[in-house]
């Protein structure tokens, strides 16, 4: 009975930990799409886009608490029997794959900045925003090179991550971001740098062509942020074990 009960305790916390997910912000995504973005509006929306971090922040802690009390309980049953054990290691390395655990170790940190205005004339707009397509490119010349996990404004790069042009931002995982774009991915930090750093690479392309300010560092130790989203199916479905 103990074992038993046990196991309800961490069904009855593995269900409280869907609830605060379930009550994280989603940011509703404009489908207005195209035309040039002034910077200007891009500030007004900061504003906005600081009161979301915050509320997310406070779900996310509470989040942390609860699943806090589930590694805990894993833990104690775990230590009591083997099979449980084996379960929740095949757990923890199954988030890991999905992109739901925090993650570090070596890698890169690229940030692109939009080119400075020198001219009083010149259009205020937001380059890097407005030609989103480019960190699409570098998320998958990152893949690539072999980058294990990848995260953009602290935003982690899942299987069902979606970059689009959403009237004057760019959504990623539904989150609204803003320049400069941060863009971390855990990997050998050598091979990650050489491939879109090459010469005619993505990294080249955004200087020379669009005159974007890019940086690349290499890293020895990296923290890369877990999907914090929750994942819908709406067609596939999962074939069950006979």
């Amino acid at each position: 009975m103990k074992k038993y009960g046990g196991i309800i305790g961490v069904g009855l916390v593995a269900m409280l930990v869907g609830l605060v997910l379930a009550m994280q912000l989603s940011n509703a995504s404009s489908s207005e799409q195209g035309g040039l973005v002034p910077i200007l509006k891009l500030k007004d929306y900061e504003v906005t886009l600081k009161e979301t971090r915050a509320e997310k922040e406070a779900a996310l802690e509470e989040l942390e608490r609860v699943e806090s009390r589930l590694n805990s309980i894993e833990k104690e049953m775990a230590d009591e029997d083997e099979i449980i054990k084996g379960l929740v290691e095949d757990t923890e390395k199954y988030k890991a794959i999905a992109g739901v655990a925090d993650m570090q170790g070596p890698g890169i940190i690229v940030t692109i900045r939009d080119p400075e205005i020198t001219d009083e004339y010149q259009e205020d707009i937001s380059v890097i925003t407005y030609n989103y397509e480019l960190l699409l490119s570098l998320v998958n010349k990152l893949k690539e090179a072999g980058a294990e996990a990848i995260s953009i404004n602290e935003n982690r790069i899942v299987q069902t991550t979606e970059i689009s042009l959403a009237g004057s931002h760019i959504n990623i995982n539904g989150t609204a971001t803003a320049p400069p774009y941060n863009i971390k991915a855990l990997g050998n930090p050598d091979t990650l740098h050489n491939t879109i750093t090459i010469r005619g690479g993505t990294v080249e392309v955004m200087q020379k062509k669009y005159d974007l300010k890019v940086t690349v560092s290499k890293k020895a130790d990296i923290k890369v942020p877990r999907y914090s989203g929750i994942i819908k199916f709406k067609y596939a479905e999962q074939i069950p074990q006979e």
